[in-house]
């Protein structure tokens, strides 16, 4: 059974209701963390109601051989780039000598270029010792966003939060167990696609990825390490959690 009404009417509005909850986290002078392209325009808004500085977070699979929607794991984007392995399924599937290793630096070269694209040359956002919230449009099976949850995690953050408009009860657990708290506006047990609860879900491109990110940066006052000013480009179902409740992570 799927929503008979779609709770948000796009990514901005659901940004907006997402940022009314996770305002308890503006004392702490967060860092909002975006998955593109789709979770930009959700945290831009979480980031301009938390006066936060806004980056994106760029993940890409390491696919099995012979079959790339397969993820024997990821490599995660950041000032140290981590790479998150499936080794149980590593172990069952046993990549030839060295496929590891490759596919691991082809993604990197991904991610360099796609960074380059959506930030210049502006560094990433410093997040030692930070308040992270990593944020999405949605969770479908939540693979992406615990490969980005692990791999930060290793970074020496302060606190880390995931965020979503929505998610299926299934990937919220596994999730909660990486982070120390994380907010879902709506989830079901029978969670099917993300676009459904949203009126319009057209694809967020390159170029309103580009946008935002530039703004944030002009916005927000905190630019990446080394990065000069003059250096930055201009410019209800039963299901539902209200929008000020969080789902408690791991204990502390």
């Amino acid at each position: 059974m799927t929503p008979d009404f779609s709770p948000f009417k796009d990514r901005r509005e659901a940004g907006a209701q997402l940022a009314a909850a996770l305002m308890y986290l503006k004392k702490d002078s967060p860092v909002v963390l975006a998955l593109p392209r789709g979770g930009v325009p959700v945290a831009y808004e979480v980031a301009q109601a938390l006066g936060a500085p806004l980056d994106v977070l760029l993940v890409r699979k390491i696919g099995a051989p012979g079959f790339p929607e397969l993820g024997l794991g990821a490599v995660v984007d950041g000032q140290r780039h981590q790479r998150v392995i499936n080794e149980e399924l590593v172990n069952r599937l046993r990549p030839p000598p060295g496929y590891l290793e490759a596919e691991e630096q082809r993604q990197l070269d991904e991610i360099e270029r796609r960074r380059k694209i959506y930030c210049g040359d502006r560094p990433p956002v410093p997040i030692q010792g930070r308040t992270v919230i990593v944020v999405d449009d949605g969770i479908a099976t939540g693979g992406t966003m615990g490969a980005a949850l692990k791999a930060l995690a290793r970074e020496g953050v302060a606190k880390l939060i995931f965020a979503v408009p929505v998610a299926p009860r299934s990937a919220l657990d596994s999730l909660c167990a990486v982070v120390d708290d994380g907010v879902c506006l709506f989830t079901q047990s029978n969670f099917q696609a993300v676009g459904q609860y949203y009126k319009n879900f057209e694809q967020t491109t390159d170029e309103e990825v580009i946008v935002l990110l530039d703004a944030a940066a002009n916005e927000s006052g905190e630019l990446g390490a080394g990065t000069e000013v003059g250096a930055i480009p201009p410019d209800a179902v039963g299901g539902q959690i209200p929008p000020d409740a969080s789902i408690p992570g791991k204990p502390a």
